[in-house]
């Protein structure tokens, strides 16, 4: 059993968080942002080609995280691999220790650095969510018998407490939960409301669910999310907070909102992720505020 799943049985709060592979080899970026959060955070999402920008494989930082006895999430997704790939990849990164994979969609690649590259989406996620349950019972999708069975994987999905359309997505988070899913983290979360709302009508899935906090750098950031990413809503008293300081006080007041965010949504939310984006140097300072 991963430390994730074992965490998420024993009820303790998890804490986990997100970092992305250097385009290039060089993780001392990488080491410098983890190391500090190392005994305080579960386990790591390592991101794969996040924002469809081509960076080193998401599989290789996590053998190198392990390696530092740090645990990761292999982040995958249907983006880029065709159902082939992906069940080879989710072989070889559990022969190496992998054992925890959160499956995703993946962002468009006209979004990125590579706009012509083609799209492959032969699996969704719900699809690649079957191929992990499969390769957990020892078969692959196509039923074929594996030489072992990858029996402590800890398949997750993610899930947008506050979308547009509510209703929906909680129908894909059933699909998922049937397709395997164990845990979720969520997208990034603002309104304590409206997640109440969602852990109520989620009641009956009996998931761990991780709530997505975010540090929020500027109004600007903030108006942006909101304009642009579905199912990002900042109340306009954040963005209030935000625009009162000024700019070179701006990581403390983000690291305030984040630490009373996470102080609401404790005795709710089974845990936290974090998205630094860029500020994961302030993270032990949200930690800190909140006793985590």
């Amino acid at each position: 059993m991963s430390n994730l799943a074992a965490a998420l049985a024993s009820g303790r709060f998890v804490v986990t968080s997100e970092i992305e592979p250097p385009k290039g080899l060089s993780l001392d970026r990488v080491l410098a942002d983890v190391d500090p959060l190392a005994r305080r955070v579960t386990a790591f999402n390592v991101t794969d080609n996040q924002s469809s920008v081509m960076r080193l494989s998401s599989w290789a930082l996590c053998l190198k995280l392990l390696e530092r006895g740090v645990e990761p999430i292999l982040q995958q997704t249907c983006r880029d691999r065709n159902r082939l790939a992906l069940q080879a990849d989710l072989l070889g990164a559990y022969l190496l220790g992998v054992r925890n994979v959160l499956a995703l969609g993946g962002d468009p690649p006209h979004l990125g650095d590579h706009p012509t590259a083609k799209p492959v989406y032969d699996l969704d996620s719900v699809g690649l969510l079957r191929a992990l349950t499969a390769l957990h019972g020892g078969k692959d999708l196509a039923g074929n018998p594996l030489d072992g069975p990858l029996a402590e994987l800890f398949p997750g999905s993610v899930v947008a407490p506050e979308a547009d359309d509510f209703e929906t997505e909680i129908a894909k988070m059933e699909k998922k939960i049937e397709a395997g899913a164990r845990f979720f983290q969520t997208q990034t979360v603002f309104n304590v409301g409206q997640f109440e709302r969602f852990l109520r009508r989620i009641e009956r899935f009996q998931v761990p669910v991780l709530v997505g906090i975010i540090l929020i750098k500027s109004p600007g950031m903030a108006k942006f999310m909101n304009e642009k990413i579905p199912g990002v809503h900042v109340p306009d008293e954040l963005i209030g907070e935000l625009t009162a300081v000024a700019k070179e006080d701006r990581p403390k007041k983000a690291v305030e909102i984040a630490a009373r965010l996470i102080r609401s949504f404790r005795g709710l939310a089974q845990g936290v992720h974090l998205f630094p984006l860029g500020w994961a140097r302030y993270l032990p300072q949200v930690l800190d505020q909140c006793g985590l």
